[in-house]
């Protein structure tokens, strides 16, 4: 596999592609999954964390990246700036967070990171590796 092609990438749900037309991941798409892939267990950073880092794209972009290759990476540690998983995701992030350790504010229905004590705010050296 060559990298871009991001194993067990799956196209968003919603996406009405033939398989033999399933988006290709572009520069943008790529640089968000390196990020994500570079997230320690037990971190997380936002949408707009990681548009920030790149200096490019917002946390809209980042999302979109997201819902069409995030299967691909641990999705989980992509967080709303709030500390909320993705929306329809709520039990399956939580039990990653559970299994890292992540540090949690609230549990149940509501799931929100502690994102002052979870978020990764340091992921110097990504763009060079």
């Amino acid at each position: 596999m060559t990298r871009g092609e991001h194993a067990g990438a799956t196209p968003h749900a919603n996406a009405t592609l033939r398989p033999d037309a399933a988006p290709q991941v572009d520069g943008f798409a790529d640089r968000v999954l390196n990020v994500v892939e570079r997230i320690p267990a037990g971190r997380v950073m936002s949408y707009g964390d990681i548009a920030g880092y790149l200096g490019e794209g917002g946390p809209r972009q980042v999302g979109r990246v997201m819902a069409l290759w995030g299967g691909a990476v641990p999705w989980w540690r992509v967080i709303h700036a709030d500390g909320s998983p993705p929306h329809g995701h709520e039990r399956a992030a939580y039990e990653q967070y559970v299994g890292e350790h992540t540090p949690l504010r609230s549990v149940g229905a509501a799931v929100r990171v502690d994102m002052r004590v979870a978020r990764w705010s340091r992921p110097s050296g990504i763009l060079d590796a």
